[in-house]
């Protein structure tokens, strides 16, 4: 299996995700491990699905960018 090494992570960045691990009953490691796979999850049927949706709204007149950002904010959160 490989390993992973990532430099220069803010300390703020740090603290939340030993929050989180604490949280969610896992190790530090565990918990990075989790957060990593969740990220490469997206399917590409979704990707195309999302562009699809945005080349509808720019055509439609644009979108509405704080309505993306509290969309954008909202996945996320669930997702967490």
């Amino acid at each position: 299996m490989g390993q992973l090494l990532v430099r220069d992570l803010d300390d703020e960045v740090i603290r939340r995700i030993k929050q989180r691990a604490a949280a969610n009953g896992r190790s530090t490691e565990a918990e990075h491990r989790a957060i990593l796979e969740a990220a490469v999850q997206v399917s590409n049927d979704q990707l195309v699905e999302r562009a699809r949706q945005l080349r509808h709204a720019i055509m439609d007149g644009g979108p509405d960018s704080a309505d993306m950002i509290r969309q954008f904010r909202d996945q996320r959160a669930a997702r967490s």
